[in-house]
């Protein structure tokens, strides 16, 4: 009797993860061949595109940090400025910006000294004080673990001419920093998160944006009440994305893909930080959080193959578990090379039915418990994804956002203004 039980539980949960597939197999193929819509009054030339300031919050070296921040270096865009916010001058990812800052003269790159945060979320903290300082109304926030192509602010900024749209995102690929763990999360980037997006944005539209990189304008900001309005979340960039959808503003889904690295290479590390973001996930979009269970196929094919072996089965249970790992072999070929473009997906197509069963294990591990770990500071989830700090020092509000001490906006001074401490590092 318990046995029919599961089966009739795995049988379920199989054949929902099998119409989760048809129906990404049905969302991919829209993506990869939708037109993308010309703003009005756009001919396609570099003539038509305003100047725009790329906000890069920073905090510590990861691994790729380099290769990262050049990237926007590099950009084919007539005029832009760079931004970097750091807490103190003393943070070593500086270092790597003093050194990109040599290496090209002529890219115009500032670097703003942010303090302790003023809100509970620090990225917002320093994107308030940036955002004071960027010179151009047209503003691209982007994560210190993205990466992207020459071609990425001229994809990003164009959907803004059109004044109906107030923010465009992107989806993006994992790259691997080293190491099993970290090439496991990068799959889940590249595939999960990635197939989880092009659902949402299907079956809803874009009400959300994802972190790695988002383009926006200051009179945006300033209708949603300024950034600080996303200083209490934890998730800010769905909260971006949802407010601007509120205000009356389209978000765009754009067709440039970014790369993110999973810069997490021990287990312990990339499974807290994977909880952390379910977690938060869990608080922002309850209903999509529940309803995620159901997308997974790895648990539901080894609880059909447990249930059909105690009834005496081999044939159908081992039937079960091969329908589920090529179901997620499918949905790795389908989302991460056929969407994304990530090669790892399909030569390594044969590992993420592994990470599905890892995922399913990170979902579970969601359900309990309000606390996460961010960069190293304890913090509690409230509803609504809000959150407060548990440990570490209270958010200082004794410096207005226009305070922030800025470092150097000439393009041709290597290190002027920039706090010695920064050139004593070994």
């Amino acid at each position: 009797m318990l046995g029919r039980a599961l089966l009739i539980i795995a049988l379920a949960g199989l054949l929902s993860s099998l119409g989760h597939l048809f129906l990404v197999l049905i969302v991919a193929l829209r993506f990869r061949f939708a037109i993308s819509e010309t703003p009005p009054g756009d001919d396609g030339g570099d003539a038509a595109l305003p100047g725009v300031a790329v906000l890069k919050p920073l905090h510590g070296t990861e691994p790729l940090l380099e290769k990262n921040l050049e990237s926007f270096f590099r950009q084919q865009y007539p005029r832009f400025e760079l931004i970097f916010g750091a807490r103190q001058g003393s943070d070593p990812a500086l270092q790597v910006v003093e050194a990109l800052r040599q290496k090209y003269p002529g890219v115009r790159a500032s670097i703003i000294l942010t303090g302790e945060p003023a809100h509970t979320n620090a990225k917002v903290s320093a994107l308030e004080k940036m955002v004071v300082a960027a010179s151009y109304p047209y503003l691209v926030i982007t994560d210190s673990d993205a990466r992207v192509a020459p071609g990425f602010l001229k994809e990003v900024v164009r959907p803004l001419l059109d004044s109906r749209v107030g923010l465009v995102t992107c989806i993006y690929r994992g790259v691997p920093a080293g190491g099993l763990w970290s090439r496991l999360e990068a799959l889940a980037m590249s595939v999960e998160m990635s197939s989880g997006v092009l659902v949402a944005e299907f079956l809803e539209g874009m009400r959300f944006a994802l972190g790695p990189g988002m383009a926006t304008r200051k009179d945006v900001l300033a209708g949603l009440g300024g950034i600080e309005v996303l200083g209490p979340y934890c998730s800010d960039d769905f909260v971006l994305g949802r407010l601007t959808y509120a205000a009356g503003k389209r978000v765009v889904l754009s067709h440039f893909v970014i790369d993110h690295v999973a810069v997490n290479r021990s287990a312990r590390a990339s499974l807290l930080h994977q909880v952390r973001w379910m977690r938060s996930t869990r608080f922002s979009r309850p209903l999509g959080h529940l309803g995620a269970v159901m997308t997974f196929a790895m648990p539901f094919g080894l609880l059909g193959m447990t249930a059909a072996l105690t009834m005496g089965s081999l044939i159908l249970g081992f039937g079960l578990l091969s329908l589920a790992v090529l179901n997620r072999i499918v949905l790795s070929v389908v989302v991460g090379w056929g969407v994304v473009r990530d090669p790892r997906s399909l030569w390594f197509c044969w590992i993420y039915p592994a990470q599905d069963l890892l995922g399913f294990f990170v979902w579970c591990a969601s359900l309990w418990g309000r606390e996460i770990v961010w960069r190293g500071e304890r913090y509690q989830l409230e509803a609504g994804g809000k959150m407060t700090r548990k440990y570490g020092p209270p958010p200082s509000t004794t410096q207005p956002a226009g305070a922030a001490t800025q470092a150097s906006l000439s393009p041709s001074v290597s290190k002027r203004g920039i706090p010695e401490s920064i050139s004593s590092f070994k």
